[in-house]
């Protein structure tokens, strides 16, 4: 006890002040409460995936656990419904940051957020990636309007917000119209010079950006991240590698799993399909070649509630927290965080550029990692090598990866138990840094 207590001053002496000067910095403050004010529509979403994934198709837990297919043969057919609910949340989530972000900067400084935003917004594509040409029509790629595209996203609103803020102090490079001119005529004339030297210079910006990457910002941050990654291989190094990078990218803003994602498969794709043929042909699981890879390792063992295995998160605040914004959005979270679904903790907690809980949501996966690696490398238990779905709820994925191992169960459920002792002393953290700031 005496041990947790002096980790606990130490973290109140070092993260608290910390967090307390981030938190109260413009652009910090900006980003964070973008991801703040964008979580309801992320949050609406997640639950119309969780019905989706979980409930309509036919390999999801509560449809396999209540037969449902064999209740409702076409059940597939009704995903079609909630399906195009994605492209309006999460895959066009890079232009809604844009967008916040710059509107916070401006009324940081006082000038006009609305058209701040819009010109964030318009900065972001202009250094977009480029238009493909394909028979004669130009066709966007949108790949980068959703998660993968946040962190230029956040640079760029940043930079942009920055610019137009500071020229629209200037009052000699400000319009003012006449009385007589309506207002909306008038408030976008005062800033029409800000923003022609904002898209210029992000044009500028473009095509020099275009000369050392022909398909642009966005593609060159993903080949900077991606290529020290190429030469890993199915061992335990690789995978908490790949976890620490994912969970690194996450917490700076950028969708960790999308962006690794290609490395991931080439990686470990062939090795999922021998472990799988291996079990149709042997009928379990003991004896596959590849006992570790991504999907046996981190999915089964480490990705409880989402990354960071956040749903070890959501249970140490419902215990330590006294924090009622905590409270009421675990109490929110906990639902879709059953099933993996974790946007709503990471963009409304946030867990984004939030340094209290930087360490855990690294330090977790790795720990859980290990704890799954051990066992299976001792012969403890079998290896994963049955496809689970994603949105399958925790310890399920590991017993049902195994055929059915109720050790595999008891060792996910230790995961789940070590990740909330591991986040606890940081959520008292976070209860410590809100009270510093309420007295302040």
């Amino acid at each position: 006890m005496s041990l947790m207590n002096s980790f606990e001053r130490g973290m109140e002496k070092v993260l608290v002040p910390v967090a307390i000067k981030l938190n109260s910095q413009r652009h910090v403050s900006a980003i964070r409460d973008a991801f703040i004010l964008s979580f309801p529509i992320v949050m609406a979403s997640s639950i119309i995936v969780l019905i989706n994934f979980a409930i309509l198709s036919p390999d999801g837990f509560v449809a396999t656990l209540l037969h449902l297919n064999a209740i409702f043969p076409h059940l597939e057919e009704a995903q079609a419904i909630f399906s195009p609910v994605m492209n309006g949340s999460v895959n066009i989530m890079s232009i809604l940051i844009a967008f916040l972000v710059g509107r916070n900067m401006a009324k940081s400084f006082h000038e006009d957020d609305l058209l701040c935003g819009l010109t964030a917004i318009g900065a972001f594509f202009v250094v977009y990636t480029p238009y493909q040409d394909i028979g004669g029509q130009a066709y966007m790629t949108t790949k980068y309007l959703g998660p993968q595209g946040l962190f230029v996203a956040v640079i760029v609103a940043l930079l942009s917000s920055e610019l137009f803020c500071r020229l629209a102090k200037n009052p000699k490079i400000t319009i003012t119209m006449p009385d007589a001119v309506p207002p909306a005529v008038a408030r976008s004339f005062k800033v029409l010079i800000p923003i022609i030297v904002v898209m210029m210079l992000f044009s500028i910006l473009n095509y020099l950006l275009l000369m050392l990457s022909p398909e642009g910002l966005n593609d060159l941050i993903y080949k900077l991240i991606q290529a020290p990654l190429k030469n890993m291989g199915t061992n335990i190094f690789a995978v908490l590698i790949l976890g620490v990078v994912s969970n690194l990218l996450w917490f700076l803003g950028i969708h960790g799993p999308n962006t690794i994602a290609a490395i991931r498969e080439s990686i470990f794709s062939e090795a999922n399909l021998e472990n799988l043929s291996w079990a149709a042909q042997h009928g379990d699981t003991w004896g596959a070649p590849y006992p570790i890879t991504w999907g046996g390792i981190n999915d089964a063992f480490a990705n409880y509630g989402g990354s960071g295995m956040t749903l070890g998160l959501l249970i140490a605040i419902f215990i330590a927290s006294r924090r009622s914004d905590y409270r009421d959005l675990a109490k929110m979270s906990f639902v879709p965080g059953l099933f993996n679904i974790n946007e709503p903790v990471m963009f409304g907690l946030p867990i984004v550029l939030n340094p209290i809980f930087i360490i855990p949501f690294i330090l977790v996966p790795m720990v859980s990692s290990l704890i799954g690696y051990v066992f299976i490398s001792t012969g403890i238990i079998p290896p994963i090598a049955y496809a689970v779905p994603w949105t399958t709820p925790g310890p399920l994925i590991a017993f049902f990866g195994t055929g059915g191992n109720w050790m595999a169960l008891l060792v996910g459920l230790l995961c789940l138990v070590s990740a909330t002792l591991i986040y606890l002393p940081f959520v008292i953290a976070a209860n410590k840094v809100n009270a510093t700031q309420q007295s302040a």
